[in-house]
């Protein structure tokens, strides 16, 4: 009675904290942001602050004036621009605005003349700026009702992409759920057992929502981040909740009581799912090192949910469980199938596993050779930055910056802004302004301000190549090296992707090291052995590769475009996504050789000195015991995850698509095959460890050897 008021207790306060969610979730997403894919503190946003300063800002919306009918006279044009121009001047919302007519800069103004382009920069945050924008615009069209204005630039696509994300979401979501359902059907056996992990993941995700909007607060938090937390908490709490609740319906088989089973549990499963969120949260704190506010944002969701999907399964999972009793097991469809074929250990991946571990070098040499061919096409990879080109070409943001790019001379993201600093900056700027032209890749400069003492002035440089093109970074590498009278700083939308790339390049050595040591003292403290988890690693490792060189191939190449959706193939991938698809799929992969490992060396601690205790029959029970749930368990991670394929922001198609591959690539090919095959291999010399560290792990009843 005691335990069944403890476990009421657990369930009503899990009751109230879902409710407290609930309610804050509305004041939490206008907190959210979408930017934050550029590097911090790089000489692109230093260049970008000292522009500003000596009054030539970065615009925050570009509009495109232009007549709506086929007369596209100049004269109509420069009136429209100049009404626009007026209307703008008077709005508080607006910092600054100008335009060709009032810069005599021919570059916003088309090759035919028959658009022109009015610069807004407004007023507040990035979050303030977005809010603002669509008050902006309507004032610009009402000043020039009879003319055509098109807006464009970051803060107009950011807001169509927050806006295109959160309905993406919702489908999404009613995509997956059915689908979902059926899956947990099937592993669990019981449509009660099956609703089970999604009350762990309805509690994890809600809980998370209102945490990431604390964190939005002091730092920048993207809605992508929500996307992929509902997602990634999902996966996860299915996992967990799978393991515990197999690991429950085990212990009962044999004759336990519905105590012992719970208490049972927690000791195997519930250690494993304990080192399991461990792993997940390193993998993810290691990314926090890279300096990308997107990154980080991901990174923290994931973490956030992890720790939460973990606290749910291990609490309100088993108080569930004691509430429920026998009812847990009830309104079974597949019971006269489960009854008649199913027991611990699955027929299927006891001869897979049998046959690998017969002739473990040749199962795990072909393994590896199908690895590192679909990881070839990773090595090709380049990095960008996501802008307007991730929403469909039918988009209006994206659509009116294609429109600038085709019809201008130097469209706004292929202007580079030089600022230089010195006693000789402002008489050296002619000079130097002529070197600057002579530079591979640049087709025009401009000198637009000079500071009243004559020690700072800023000029613009066209590029011919867009940015995130190997083109675009070798210009901008040139004007850095380009002699100028003066201390120079570059920026732009091409200086802002090179130097995001050199950050995230820089960063990556020091978060794989921490990610390293974190997991292996992890793995190390799990398993009480050395070489398994070096082995963990090494084949994490090859399972990434593979997944990543597939991505390359979808995105990158835009082979996947006919398949996913239709989107814009940049060349490139962004970096923030593609880092955090990297360190999200090395958790799982980690994720499931914790509960692998954790049975094998459960079996090979339980047999001792048996007849049964061999390593390669360890590893085949371990197998067995385990596949079935880690195919399953990779199955609702890849639901949850590849709904998001249907959204049309080509960014969560990436992290779908991605963690989707990786889930289902390492449970299937790399802990069926590859690690069965490696442990074969190596034979006792997997478990081993200096005596001061090696002890059994803990264990539970003997178990009944039968097939299923």
């Amino acid at each position: 009675m005691r335990m069944r008021r403890r476990a009421w207790r657990v369930v009503v306060s899990a009751l109230l904290a879902a409710v407290c969610a609930g309610a804050l979730a509305p004041v939490v997403f206008p907190a959210l942001s979408t930017g934050g894919a550029v590097a911090l503190d790089t000489e692109a946003t230093r260049a970008r602050q000292q522009a500003e300063r000596l009054g030539v800002p970065s615009p925050d919306l570009f509009l495109a004036v232009s007549q709506r009918t086929g007369d596209e006279r100049e004269t109509r044009v420069r009136d429209g621009t100049t009404a626009v121009m007026e209307k703008l001047a008077g709005q508080r919302d607006v910092k600054t605005v100008w335009s060709a007519q009032t810069t005599g800069d021919t570059w916003l103004r088309s090759k035919d003349g028959r658009t022109q382009l009015v610069a807004v920069r407004l007023q507040g945050t990035d979050k303030e700026r977005k809010q603002m924008a669509p008050d902006v615009v309507a004032a610009a069209r009402s000043a020039a009702p009879r003319m055509r204005v098109e807006p464009s630039g970051e803060v107009w696509a950011n807001r169509e992409i927050d806006e295109t994300i959160a309905r993406d979401l919702i489908r999404a979501e009613l995509l997956a759920a059915p689908v979902l359902f059926i899956v947990l059907v099937f592993a669990y056996g019981s449509v009660v057992s099956a609703l089970l992990p999604v009350i762990v993941a309805a509690l994890a995700i809600g809980c998370t929502i209102p945490v990431l909007g604390l964190l939005a607060q002091v730092t920048d938090v993207s809605r992508v981040a929500v996307n992929a937390a509902s997602a990634i908490g999902f996966g996860l709490a299915v996992d967990y909740s799978l393991f515990l609740m197999a690991r429950v319906r085990e212990e009962t088989a044999r004759g336990a009581d519905l105590h012992t089973a719970l208490a049972a549990a927690r000791r195997s499963s519930g250690r494993s799912v304990a080192f399991s969120a461990a792993a997940v949260t390193v993998c993810l704190a290691s990314a926090l090192l890279v300096p990308v506010p997107m990154l980080r944002a991901l990174s923290l969701a994931g973490m956030t949910v992890t720790v939460l999907a973990a606290l749910v399964a291990l609490t309100v999972l088993p108080a569930c469980l004691r509430l429920l009793g026998p009812r847990a097991q009830t309104w079974d469809p597949l019971a006269r199938w489960r009854r008649a074929h199913t027991g611990d250990v699955s027929r299927f991946w006891h001869r897979t596993a049998s046959t690998v571990t017969a002739r473990p070098l040749l199962a795990g040499g072909l393994a590896v050779l199908l690895l590192a061919l679909l990881a070839l096409p990773f090595t090709r990879t380049q990095l960008g930055v996501v802008d307007e080109r991730t929403l469909p070409s039918s988009a209006p943001a994206a659509a009116a910056a294609e429109r600038v790019r085709a019809e201008f001379t130097a469209p706004p993201e292929r202007l580079l802004t030089v600022v230089v600093t010195g006693p000789r900056a402002t008489d050296g700027a002619p000079a130097y302004g002529d070197r600057l032209a002579r530079v591979q890749g640049i087709t025009g400069v401009r000198v637009m301000r000079a500071a009243p003492s004559g020690e700072a002035v800023v000029l613009l440089a066209a590029t011919s190549a867009a940015p995130g093109t190997p083109e675009a970074h070798i210009a901008v590498r040139e004007v850095r090296q380009t002699p100028a009278p003066g201390s120079v700083a570059v920026g732009g939308r091409a200086a802002e992707v090179v130097d995001t790339e050199g950050a995230v390049l820089a960063a990556l050595p020091w978060c794989l090291f921490l990610l390293a040591v974190g997991l292996l003292a992890l793995l190390g403290a799990f398993t009480r052995a050395v070489v398994a988890p070096l082995k963990a690693l090494i084949v994490a490792a090859a399972s990434l590769g593979a997944s990543l060189g597939a991505l390359v191939v979808l995105f990158q190449d835009g082979h996947g475009s006919a398949v996913l959706g239709h989107f814009t193939a940049t060349g490139t991938l962004d970096a923030s996504t593609l880092l955090f698809v990297l360190f999200i799929a090395l958790a799982l992969s980690v994720d499931y050789e914790v509960f692998l490992l954790g049975r094998i060396r459960e079996e090979y601690d339980r047999c001792g000195d048996n007849r049964c205790g061999d390593n390669r029959t360890s590893i085949i029970e371990g197998v067995a015991r385990t596949g079935r749930l880690m195919t399953s368990a990779a199955a609702a991670v890849a639901i949850s995850t590849a709904a998001m394929a249907t959204s049309h922001v080509a960014l969560l198609k990436f992290i779908g698509v991605g963690v989707a591959l990786g889930a289902l690539v390492d449970a299937v090919l790399v802990r069926g095959v590859l690690v069965p095959a490696v442990m074969a291999a190596l034979g006792p010399v997997n478990w081993w460890a200096p005596a001061r560290i090696r002890s059994p792990l803990l264990i539970t009843t003997p178990v009944k050897k039968g097939g299923s």
